[in-house]
């Protein structure tokens, strides 16, 4: 009979990274590792014409991170992870797309919206207020990408903390890029964001049994008075064969108010084929009551100007943040010495009545000069159909959105990828 072995949560991820750990004689060892991530990225299709900048993570976001375990004997050992973003390029914790808080227009005009022009101004400050959290990590915390601890025993691994949840981990696993650079699946969902890639207050239980991977999560969204506020379940199944993978995730959030919110499942696979590995993966999106829009109506009642229509313009972001999509992946990576090229086709089918279809292809490029340092290039072309009006970021920065609905948008991103 083989023996089942516990997997923590931080392995589950698909990150890996190299580290220079301290290790004591009672068996315990605190590693400091991370990621610097740096390079220049050219896109087109911007507000105000085409960008170029230095930017931090473009094809994984730079990070500094502390891990460690204590062998407690008996097959049980204590572990904890501590993981900060930082930006390479300025130093920082976080950043803005080059959109800075602009929104899509089918999310900030009220004729879009079904509302009647008289209500713009109305809108436009909704639309100011969301598009200002639109970011990543603006809240500066420092140990935004991960923080928990927690107990691997001989029957799983127990976690607890900021942490990865199951849905994303399908997503990275099956996905061609591994989330990689902006020719991963998950540029083509970032506004309204259709993953929740990390959730705080988070308890998972994992474990790893022969080729067999699977966690389950809860995380308490930790709202007084309000127990089902903000609550997100997930958990996922992976099966790593001889020359295949194939596997799911599943997770479900409420909103403020106790409500089902967003939801994604992910099935896909993989298969060795010819000298490299084809992948798969097959998305569903769906969020009929989205999140942190109820205050509204609230915020414009204050205003004696807009307080008799303030539920009316609520009401139109709500139909307007709802999500019905189906999303689709096909790429093919082939790894030869230090050479590694990836190709990919990605696919956002849009339900909703505004049937802001989109899809992506491109090709990136790896030079391994080491085991811990690369060279990459990633061309990456977006063809935004109909109201869509996404753009093209990085692993570590969002995109943002177009300069108008239907451009299309091209990314060029090179970049030097060092681990440690």
């Amino acid at each position: 009979m083989n023996k089942m072995r516990a997997l923590s949560a931080a392995v589950l991820g698909c990150f890996s990274s190299f580290g220079m750990a301290q290790s004591a004689a009672d068996g315990s060892s605190v590693t400091m590792y991370g990621i610097v991530d740096v390079g220049i990225h050219h896109v087109t299709g911007a507000p105000g014409g085409s960008k170029t900048s230095l930017t931090s993570g473009n094809m994984q976001g730079s990070r500094l991170g502390f891990k460690g375990n204590e062998d407690l004997g008996g097959g049980y050992r204590a572990v904890f992870t501590l993981e900060s973003r930082l930006e390479a390029d300025t130093g920082a914790l976080g950043n803005r797309p080059i959109s800075q808080g602009r929104l899509p227009d089918r999310l900030s005009n009220a004729g879009s919206l079904g509302l009647p022009a008289a209500l713009q101004p109305a809108v436009s400050a909704v639309a100011a207020q969301i598009g200002n959290s639109v970011g990543v990590n603006l809240g500066n915390n420092f140990f935004d990408r991960q923080v928990f601890t927690g107990l691997i025993t001989p029957f799983g691994a127990f976690t607890f903390g900021r942490q990865y949840t199951p849905g994303y981990l399908a997503n990275a696993n099956f996905d061609a890029m591994k989330t990689e650079s902006s020719l991963s699946l998950g540029q083509l969902v970032a506004i309204p964001a259709s993953f929740d890639i990390r959730v705080s207050n988070s308890l998972q239980y994992g474990l790893q049994w022969n080729g067999f991977t699977a966690t389950a999560m809860y995380a308490a969204g930790e709202v007084a008075g309000r127990s089902s506020a903000g609550r997100l379940w997930g958990a996922m199944a992976m099966y790593n064969g001889n020359g295949y993978s194939f596997g799911g995730g599943y997770n479900t959030r409420n909103n403020e108010l106790g409500e089902k919110s967003l939801t994604t499942a992910v099935l896909g696979a993989t298969l060795d084929v010819g000298p490299g590995t084809l992948s798969g993966q097959f998305s569903v999106i769906k969020d009929d009551h989205p999140t942190n829009l109820s205050g509204i109506s609230a915020v414009l009642s204050a205003n004696p100007a807009t307080a008799p229509v303030a539920g009316m313009v609520q009401n139109a972001f709500i139909q307007g943040f709802r999500q019905d999509a189906r999303l689709f992946q096909v790429g093919y990576r082939i790894t030869s010495g230090v050479h590694a090229v990836t190709v990919a086709y990605n696919n956002m089918n849009d339900k909703r009545p505004f049937n802001a279809d989109r899809a992506s292809y491109g090709v990136a490029y790896t030079y391994a000069l080491s085991k811990r340092t690369d060279l990459n290039a990633v061309l990456t072309h977006l063809n935004n159909k109909n109201t869509s009006q996404d753009m093209l970021g990085g692993n570590g920065f969002l995109g943002g959105v177009a300069a108008a609905p239907g451009k299309d948008v091209n990314s060029l991103a090179l970049s030097i990828r060092h681990r440690f």
